[in-house]
């Protein structure tokens, strides 16, 4: 017996396969789509959807290509896979993927093969349509370019209509061509679901598997919702675990123990952030010596030691300026040192001028820093 067995399962409800069966098609999903089909249907030439890792880019534009009618679209799939790619492998990708069966291998015969395929395409009422996986690999102005020379092939309105999904790095990748990226006509985002899509979006996915229940407490839900963020992809790596372990377990319900254990393992689990103690500096007076008042030089300038030695340390431009803020430094510990009383009740008067003078100074040099 496994486990799809043990909870009543036809197959696993949290694979990590793209299987358009269990698309879940939540509120933002719906919108996201709603506003693709449109860029689509009127040829907008270019519609983009955001999204971080694991939020449902790859299955949604699955998706969208499935729902495109044959007889309405030329349609194709194109997942970039490597950061290096040419733009001749992508002219000739596209053209393979548009019906185009023997690419030419020079650049301007391919783009003329190009614009006669689309061309009929278009006499024939069909709109060519490509959709970009991965899209955040494109990372050259040569290819964006080649993007919008497709971009700008036109009889009666645009021939051909993009559809680039990526992680929001594409959005600034899209910039390296400046006229591209003005002619983004849609453009929508994938955020991680809230508590009640996380419940959702596991309830459909048991009952697309079969389930006739929910195993799932609604304290675990909460917890898978708060160790995944809500992130589809990683929702399904921790369901898929508290389903085996319950199997191991003979654990026909999911808990919040269980689901706690299982973050543990896969290192999803909470950590506790460690207040750190401030930096204190040690005082400079010699041993033995009473504390100077907080008006005098040594307490009046700690906190403007600290900042001033940070900001020194950080520094990347400093150059004789820094040295000179070291200098200053130092003459600040010794003038700390002198105005120390000692048995002979020194008075500290002509101590804390000096101070409050080195102060002045010092807050020139980080003056100058700052604007360098």
């Amino acid at each position: 017996m496994d486990y799809l067995e043990f909870y009543g399962l036809m197959e696993e409800p949290f694979s990590q396969a793209q299987n358009l069966k269990f698309y879940f098609n939540s509120a933002q999903h719906s919108r996201a789509m709603l506003r693709l089909m449109y860029a689509v249907d009127t040829m907008k030439g270019l519609a983009v959807l955001l999204g971080e890792i694991g939020t449902g880019k790859t299955i949604l534009a699955r998706w969208m290509l499935d729902n495109l009618p044959e007889a309405e679209y030329e349609s194709a799939l194109l997942v970039i896979i490597h950061s290096q790619i040419t733009a001749d492998w992508l002219l000739t990708r596209i053209a393979r993927q548009l019906g185009i069966e023997n690419p030419a291998p020079e650049k301007l015969k391919l783009l003329n093969q190009l614009y006669n395929r689309l061309i009929e395409l278009h006499d024939k009422g069909k709109k060519a349509v490509v959709l970009v996986d991965e899209a955040q690999m494109l990372r050259s102005k040569d290819i964006m370019e080649e993007f919008r020379g497709l971009l700008n092939l036109e009889m009666d309105g645009k021939l051909i209509t993009f559809v680039f999904f990526g992680l929001p790095d594409l959005e600034e990748h899209l910039h390296l061509d400046e006229p591209l990226a003005q002619r983004i006509a849609i453009k929508c985002r994938l955020e991680s679901f809230n508590r009640e899509g996380s419940e959702g979006y596991i309830s459909h996915r048991l009952r697309m598997a079969g389930a006739k229940n929910q195993f799932f407490s609604s304290r675990a839900i909460d917890l898978v919702h708060i160790y995944s963020r809500g992130i589809p992809r990683l929702i399904n790596v921790i369901c898929d675990n508290c389903l085996f372990e319950g199997y191991l377990l003979k654990q026909k319900s999911i808990d919040e123990n269980l689901v706690k254990a299982i973050a543990a393992d896969l290192g999803l689990a909470l950590k506790k952030t460690e207040k750190k103690e401030p930096v204190k500096l040690k005082s400079v007076a010699q041993p033995g010596a009473p504390k100077m008042p907080a008006e005098e030089a040594g307490d009046s300038t700690e906190a403007e030691l600290e900042s001033a030695m940070s900001k020194a340390i950080i520094s990347e431009k400093g150059g004789e300026e820094t040295e000179e803020l070291d200098s200053m430094l130092d003459n600040i510990i010794k003038t700390e040192e002198k105005a120390a009383p000692s048995k002979s009740d020194q008075k500290p008067s002509s101590a804390s001028e000096s101070a409050k003078k080195a102060e002045e100074e010092i807050d020139r040099i980080l003056d100058n820093l700052d604007e360098q």
